[in-house]
């Protein structure tokens, strides 16, 4: 995997991301960790390349999610529509936030939450007859990705709206309970929802 050899570079000069261990084995080839870098941005690099977005960088492709902030049909819009540079700050805060609160490597922390996550089966509507089914379907591993990162970040924004909270303590606490499997996560409630529903559709 590119980025092996490299020399140790931290991100955000503060953690080392070489030895973290993805455990999911459908999930080992679509979380990027490598190659080691301080603040990893692309510039969207990958956008108009298939299965590119494999390669990016878990922590970009969650600062990606945060800034889709505003409403259901304008994502872009809001707080921190396009606002990369704040995103990454919130990140950092956040990940401090976690290895004050915990003493582990937080990137350990962020990656298992993404691991929790992310679903294994969802639901596809099939027209059969003039009539629809709704059926079960495995995920794709770039998409249970995509979907627990897009549950972190919904977690996020619907628990920072009206709250005393700051959006770094909320990101913080959101990623230490899917790291745990905790129920009272926003991400592991969307996840158990959407696979009880693609249970019941077998």
């Amino acid at each position: 995997m590119p980025g092996k050899d490299q020399p140790n570079v931290l991100l955000f000069n503060k953690w080392d991301v070489r030895k973290i261990e993805v455990n999911d084995p459908g999930l080992q080839n679509v979380i990027a960790l490598l190659p080691a870098v301080v603040i990893p941005i692309t510039f969207g690099r990958h956008e108009h390349q298939r299965m590119k977005k494999a390669e990016v960088h878990i922590v970009e492709r969650l600062a990606n999610k945060l800034m889709h902030f505003g409403k259901r049909y304008a994502k872009n819009t809001g707080r921190m529509g396009g606002k990369k540079a704040r995103v990454f700050k919130t990140i950092e805060t956040a990940l401090d936030i976690l290895n004050l609160e915990t003493g582990k490597n937080p990137m350990e922390l962020l990656v298992k939450a993404v691991e929790n996550a992310s679903p294994n089966e969802d639901t596809t509507r099939i027209v059969y007859g003039g009539v629809v089914y709704h059926v079960s379907v495995d995920v794709a591993p770039l998409r249970r990705v995509d979907l627990a990162l897009r549950f972190i970040a919904e977690g996020v924004r619907e628990s920072t709206y009206s709250s005393l909270q700051s959006i770094e303590e909320v990101l913080a606490k959101e990623i230490l309970l899917a790291s745990g499997n905790d129920m009272s996560s926003y991400a592991i409630k969307k996840k158990n929802e959407q696979e009880r529903i693609a249970m019941s559709s077998r």
